[in-house]
């Protein structure tokens, strides 16, 4: 059988090879929709690229030309044109954070991301704006600064925010969700002054005269979070569609949400048992950050209520070893950053040896339990602490095929995926934050490393299974910028190729993009490609994405996006 064209009984052959006149239709099980006049990536063994697809009770019945098709046409088959535009299996973004992803999107937050602001002054006459329309003490959020771009070349302050909100507290998170910024008010409300002290591994900054300037990072930041009052349900509720809405149309069939509370996911099950989930869902418990945290996070759930696991399926557990590689210094680093220093693991414990002996156990409490693991890990030392990790808890307790894996894993060293690969440990890398910030990682951990930094070529040629994501919010969720990153390696801001002797091919990047994801969920065998038998999850896009420059990649759009073979988006 070639790969690529349909499976055909010798009744279909016969009709589609011209041999026998023969009337149409010919099936007795017709296609409920067919793709055709198109280029298809099946993403199946070998990457064939093919002109047409069935589709049949949510499944894909078959592909190849045209023509073929033709012979699952039935009377109430649907048949769309093309028109030479691309399909591709719907992207399952193995890492992204829906239900934050929509709270952070307006009206519930404030839009502080690059372009759109480029100065501290912009951030502040945004909050200036929302002041203006608030009740004295309501609180004003907002997500997406970056310091980097603030044109006053300075860092911020609460001072800046006050004048813009004397009688609101203020909240904005920085794009990557590491750091904030707060005004006065806010920083009274989590009763925070020059004498607290940081949570493990968070950090307070301080003025010259021992007061906070109003920026928090990692745990710290979690002292000011706690004092905003939470989202109401019915607020839950509209941030999860905004989310899924987000993912939708983007050509986003299938996401991997980490560190999700019993309360959100029970908003997520009663979606799927109302049949109002219109894409599919694995989730990682939040693991916290100590082995007591974990203990309970595991104890804590309860599954309830029956829904289809291809929809929604609490998989594993999410814990955090450090922070992130920038500015911030707070990934665990073994060489120092470019200015000192070299980070700390985030999670309880007072010295270095302590903190990965609670990473172990973390682990091991998660192992235990039957789960699957994705740590959070960025620094090339802190990513080695969740491999032994790993390694230890497989051996105490062997299991089949656990298929932990670590998520980001920025740094990590050609040495320690030779050990990922041995172990069957994935590794989730994010393509389109190496394109934000691949400019200003030179200045915190130097040209070699800033160039080094999520290492795909090495990755995949070492053996150890791929994903790519989004990390949304902390991008926009596109993953075409992904895809495009993946086979440029240039940054936002200059162009400037950063590591190009880690670009990989542009099949190879979309299969990091769909089947990389389905083995992360243990999926591979019903989703990530499209081929006979698998659910019909895919996106179309405006262009031909292998026929054109890959700069221009990320101006494609999604035109229609298909799940379980319905039409969940379509573009006007």
């Amino acid at each position: 059988m070639t790969p690529g064209r349909p499976t055909l009984s010798r009744r279909h052959f016969v009709a589609a090879s011209g041999a026998a006149l023969l009337p149409w239709p010919l099936t007795n099980d017709p296609a409920d929709l067919i793709l055709f006049n198109g280029r298809v990536h099946t993403v199946a063994e070998g990457d064939p690229i093919v002109e047409a697809i069935a589709i049949a009770g949510g499944k894909v019945l078959a592909t190849g030309r045209s023509n073929d098709m033709r012979a699952y046409s039935g009377r109430r088959t649907r048949a769309i044109d093309l028109r030479g535009m691309s399909v591709l299996p719907g992207i399952n973004d193995s890492h992204l954070h829906a239900s934050i992803w929509g709270q952070s999107l307006p009206p519930f937050t404030l839009d502080l991301a690059y372009p759109k602001v480029k100065s501290i002054a912009d951030v502040v006459a945004a909050v200036r704006e929302a002041a203006a329309t608030r009740k004295p003490g309501e609180w004003i959020q907002g997500r997406g600064w970056d310091k980097p771009y603030f044109a006053e070349g300075r860092a911020p302050t609460r001072q800046d925010l006050d004048q813009a909100a004397p009688n609101n507290p203020v909240l904005l998170t920085e794009f990557s969700g590491h750091a904030v910024w707060v005004n006065t008010l806010a920083l009274e409300a989590a009763k925070i002054t020059g004498t607290t002290v940081a949570p493990d591994a968070g950090v307070i900054v301080k003025d010259a005269d021992g007061q906070p300037t109003g920026v928090l990072f990692e745990g710290a930041a979690g002292l000011v979070g706690r004092a905003v009052p939470p989202p109401t349900t019915e607020e839950r509720i509209k941030a999860i569609d905004a989310g899924i809405l987000a993912m939708l149309s983007r050509g986003i069939t299938s996401a991997t949400e980490p560190g999700l509370d019993p309360v959100t996911i029970g908003l997520y099950r009663d979606k799927a048992k109302a049949g109002r989930l219109d894409a599919r869902f694995t989730v990682l418990l939040a693991g916290g950050r100590s082995a007591d945290a974990t203990r309970a996070a595991v104890a804590g759930w309860h599954p309830s209520g029956v829904v289809d696991p291809k929809m929604l399926r609490v998989a594993g557990v999410k814990l955090y070893a450090d922070g992130i590689p920038t500015n911030n210094k707070t990934a665990w680093l073994r060489e120092p950053y470019e200015d000192g220093g070299n980070g700390v693991m985030v999670i309880h414990g007072s010295t270095d040896e302590e903190r990965a002996a609670e990473l172990a156990q973390m682990i091991d409490v998660a192992h235990q339990a039957g789960y699957q693991v994705g740590v959070h890990a960025t620094g090339d030392r802190s990513i080695d602490a969740v491999i032994d990790g790993y390694i230890a808890a497989m051996a105490r307790t062997p299991r089949a095929d656990p298929r932990h894996y670590i998520i980001h894993a920025d740094l990590v060293s050609p040495e320690a995926l030779g050990r990922m690969a041995a172990a069957r440990i994935g590794v989730n890398f994010n393509p389109a934050i190496k394109f934000l910030i691949a400019d200003g990682q030179v200045k915190s951990i130097g040209p070699k490393r800033a160039a080094y930094e999520w290492p795909f070529r090495t990755a995949l040629d070492r053996g150890v299974a791929v994903a790519s994501s989004s990390d949304a919010p902390v991008t926009d969720g596109n993953w075409l910028q992904g895809i495009a990153t993946c086979v440029l390696r240039e940054g936002k801001q200059t162009g400037t190729v950063s590591g190009p002797t880690e670009r990989i091919s542009l099949a190879e990047a979309i299969r990091t993009h769909t089947m990389g994801g389905a083995w992360q969920d243990f999926a591979e065998g019903w989703k990530g490609s499209l081929e006979p038998g698998k659910v019909a999850d895919l996106c179309v896009l405006n262009g031909q994405i292998d026929k054109i420059n890959p700069h221009d990649i990320p101006r494609l759009t999604v035109t229609m996006t298909i799940v379980g073979g319905r039409i969940v988006y379509q573009r006007s």
